[in-house]
């Protein structure tokens, strides 16, 4: 979450699915600050989620384009996109939809189990610790509670 702490990061990686792969196409698109979108930028590029192409030499100018690790956010993307058509959209409709080219489908994200398909819901999963859990929290009495089996 340190990474899409604030509400720019998300809009910024949106456009970069929609195809805007330049600096002012982005500022343009967000009417976001220059040196918020720099800023924003930088720490994609440094998370590896964006990788910086130049295309122009004088002066410098870069395209910005998702990387494997960007590409793989889409799910997040699409996730959040679902939660908003489905509380916030108005009466006219959804603001874009979702068309998945291998079936020719409109459609829009589902979060379904890798094991057996079936769409997964607060009330039917759990969380439980995994390997890489922190080892000083494991002790812990509220962190026990929070990961006992229901």
């Amino acid at each position: 979450m340190d990474l899409l702490g604030d509400w720019w990061t998300p809009l910024v990686l949106r456009e970069a699915f929609y195809g805007v792969r330049r600096f002012d196409e982005f500022q343009r698109a967000l009417g976001i600050a220059r040196n918020t979108l720099t800023d924003r930028l930088r720490r994609l590029v440094d998370e590896e989620l964006l990788e910086k192409r130049l295309y122009q030499t004088e002066p410098r100018r870069y395209d910005y384009v998702l990387t494997d690790k960007g590409r793989d956010f889409f799910g997040v993307l699409a996730a959040m996109s679902r939660w908003g058509d489905r509380w916030l959209a108005g009466e006219a409709g959804v603001p874009v939809t979702f068309h998945h080219k291998a079936c020719g489908h409109d459609t829009h994200a589902e979060v379904v189990c890798a094991g057996c398909g079936q769409p997964m819901r607060a009330g039917e999963t759990s969380m439980r610790m995994g390997p890489g859990f922190p080892e000083p929290l494991k002790e812990r009495p509220e962190v026990q509670r929070r990961f006992a089996d229901r």
